[in-house]
């Protein structure tokens, strides 16, 4: 956790603790400190906001100094592993899925997809991008999309166990062997094979085609989204906690030092 949410943690739970004596003390009938606990909740939660707006930024970085951009670095001058290292660098983090798949012979696939994007709504399309294999296979999961049409895309949680199922799924593997034997206790959904149990949310989705991308031996493949899994009906106020790839092999969690809301794109 970076310093901001460790500070509102325990705000948090600070006023946790005070609500709760207040109510043993209203109970009690012991009414004479309750008005310090109250004040004491109120001026917590000015805190929690104003870490969470912005206002209280200056508390917590050491060098407000801004260094603008100047450098102009030339990719094509650059080799694959330094590409790949800015290009990670500079767009991250990005949300990190555990993709499930069957192939024509219903044996399972997992793997970690760090590519996948929204890009329309309506209707509802994902696109992400798959490389091949030092033998220039396919990978598995682009293999099973086209045989079967389907994928499950498991949000992982921000945890250990998190990272240890994406590093296990990652392990690549002779086509038709399941990567989820590789993980001690993986469990799934009753009748749903590819949704993990440990997952925070998932998205299935059907493939819908693929495009070349010019010059690259990476293809672009687009589904549509056709239904969310969540641990209830009602959506989420915010962003989930979901597990993100941070650089190019570093996970971390989703921000969650500071929110403020745009709302002007609603015109």
């Amino acid at each position: 956790m970076d310093e901001k949410s460790i500070v509102t943690a325990f705000l948090e739970r600070c006023n946790t603790y005070a609500r709760a004596s207040i109510a043993r003390k209203k109970e009690r009938g012991d009414d004479e400190e309750i008005p310090r606990w109250e004040a004491y909740v109120e001026f917590n939660q000015h805190a929690i906001e104003e870490i969470a707006d912005g206002t209280l930024n200056r508390w917590f970085d050491e060098n407000n100094e801004h260094t603008p951009p100047l450098n102009r670095l030339d990719v094509d001058a650059m080799t694959h592993v330094e590409r790949s290292i800015w290009l990670n660098n500079v767009l991250s983090p990005r949300p990190v899925v555990v993709a499930g798949t069957l192939d024509s012979n219903g044996q399972r696939n997992f793997a970690p997809l760090s590519s996948v994007m929204a890009v329309s709504t309506a209707p509802p399309y994902l696109t992400a991008s798959f490389s091949v294999h030092k033998d220039g296979r396919h990978r598995d999961t682009l293999t099973n999309m086209r045989s079967t049409g389907r994928i499950l895309l498991n949000l992982m949680p921000a945890t250990q166990r998190g990272v240890e199922l994406v590093d296990e799924t990652a392990t690549p593997l002779p086509q038709g062997e399941d990567e989820g034997m590789l993980i001690n206790a993986l469990e799934t959904v009753d009748s749903q094979p590819l949704l993990l149990s440990e997952g925070i949310a998932a998205i299935e989705a059907e493939y819908v085609e693929e495009h070349e991308l010019p010059g690259a031996v990476a293809r672009i493949a687009v589904m549509r989204v056709t239904a969310v899994w969540f641990s209830s009906s009602t959506a989420p106020a915010g962003g989930l906690a979901v597990l993100c790839q941070h650089g190019r092999d570093d996970m971390t969690p989703a921000p969650t030092g500071w929110t403020k809301r745009v709302t002007k794109h609603y015109g």
